[in-house]
């Protein structure tokens, strides 16, 4: 097993890629904690059920309390932590002309506050 006795986070991960990636990581024996405003915790279950180990962390990465919540919830369950998968994004059917700055704002926040939160 490639990832046995490491501990992961990945964001993003309730559905699309990151599941993907948090489920790949948690075959090769990786602990992992999930991470995602959804469903998160349906992927944690799916890899226990599968004999892996996992937690779930909802919320959204773009807040820093969730970035911490995730270093916490992976040393204090798993006593460690290897890495982090910043899979965390959103899209807006927009372009940048016809975007709202909700929407904008939204973007950014995931993609870059939630790169930094995460790491």
């Amino acid at each position: 097993m490639l990832m046995k006795d490491q501990v992961a986070i990945v964001t993003g991960a309730g559905a699309g890629l990151g599941r993907e990636h948090a489920l790949l990581m948690a075959a090769e024996g990786a602990s992992i904690v999930v991470n995602d405003l959804r469903g998160a915790q349906q992927v944690a279950d799916e890899i226990v059920a599968a004999g892996g180990s996992a937690i779930a962390v909802e919320g959204s990465i773009a807040e820093m309390a969730v970035g911490e919540k995730l270093t916490d919830a992976a040393v204090s369950t798993f006593g460690n932590l290897h890495s982090v998968v910043n899979n965390a994004g959103i899209i807006r059917d927009a372009m940048l002309w016809n975007m709202t700055e909700e929407e904008f704002d939204s973007v950014i926040a995931v993609h870059l506050k939630g790169t930094f939160s995460a790491t």
